[in-house]
């Protein structure tokens, strides 16, 4: 283990992918399982996602799962990675933390995004539009301003108001420039495409603000990592994301994860064979010797203090085998 990995935290974000054949249930079932395995083996953050109107997701109501996440766990931190800002009103968004605070004292962070819904009929059925993600900044301020107590509506969020929940932003491109102007910590993906990470990352830190939150620029890279006894077996775990991502982009809807015998014995077009192999690049994949050398790249090329692993695969076992190796590749120890 390198002295920048040792020094660097490692999160997991589970996205509850629903599996093939597989209720949607059991893969919110599935989550809080491996947020307890992610506490045993050390992990740093566990963090759950907001979706709407995807077959291929289950996690439609994040500060519900964070709830039943850390009801389920007793050190990990738990959080969103994210609500989705836009989607909501702050007011809500504050009393919902406010509420997961005040059970888990100390143990909450509040991830926030700036999308929106994913189809135009999930965004009709949310009484949103595509440019609703363009007032995040506004919201942010809002959403803070709840916690502080200084909202100019002389109401106040109960019980948000005087507690402190970690705020971070999740950013691509505008989105680093909000997260620094509001002078808080910044994630980051994905992994795939460096020089727009790099991008962002230099544009974080040098409008960066420092604010109550956060004294200095804080970094979270967020990501696939896959780890195996074999680069084939690393891949193996790759096959039913890279395949799912190839039929939304094709099909215009995220399905459920096929396994990876199943991704193998398909015939694919040739535009579907394309951003199939796409989504099997860049990502951070191989043994733990491999893994831990481009983990230290990665720390190297970045600066960043945290890492966020958002790993899907169909097979859970391979999955826990997959997060126990990585486990031993940043802390040394047997996991």
């Amino acid at each position: 283990m390198s002295s920048l990995t040792a020094r660097t935290r490692f999160s997991v974000l589970d996205r509850s992918r629903t599996r093939a054949g597989r209720p949607p249930g059991e893969a919110l079932r599935d989550t809080v399982r491996l947020a307890r395995e992610a506490e045993r083996l050390g992990y740093h953050r566990f963090w759950v996602a907001e979706h709407h109107g995807v077959p291929g997701v289950a996690g439609s109501a994040p500060t519900v799962l964070a709830a039943a996440v850390a009801g389920a766990t007793r050190t990990i931190r738990v959080g969103t990675g994210g609500v989705m800002l836009p989607n909501h009103r702050p007011l809500v968004v504050a009393e919902q933390f406010g509420v997961l605070e005040s059970l888990f004292p100390g143990r909450i962070d509040m991830g926030l995004g700036r999308s929106v819904g994913f189809t135009d009929g999930v965004r009709r059925a949310l009484g949103r539009g595509k440019d609703d993600a363009d007032r995040f900044e506004e919201q942010l301020a809002e959403l803070l301003g709840w916690f502080a107590g200084t909202s100019p509506t002389g109401a106040h969020a109960r019980p948000a108001e005087g507690l402190s929940v970690p705020p971070f932003v999740l950013a691509m491109g505008e989105g680093a420039l909000v997260a620094a102007r509001a002078g808080l910590p910044m994630v980051i993906g994905d992994l795939r495409d460096r020089d727009r990470m790099r991008r962002g990352i230099d544009r974080y830190r040098e409008a960066f603000r420092p604010s109550p939150w956060a004294p200095e620029p804080y970094v979270v890279v967020s990501g696939t990592v896959a780890v195996a006894a074999t680069p084939e077996a690393a891949r193996r775990l790759l096959l039913p994301e890279a395949w799912s991502m190839a039929y939304s982009r094709t099909h215009g809807t995220f399905p459920p994860l096929p396994s990876a015998e199943e991704v193998e014995s398909r015939a694919m077009t040739a535009k579907e064979r394309g951003f199939h192999e796409a989504g099997l690049t860049g990502h951070l994949a191989g043994t733990e010797e491999q893994v831990a050398d481009a983990l230290e790249t990665l720390m190297e090329e970045t600066g960043a203090q945290e890492v966020l692993v958002t790993t899907s695969t169909y097979d859970r076992t391979a999955l826990y085998d997959s997060y126990r190796r990585l486990a031993r590749v940043v802390t040394g120890a047997e996991a």
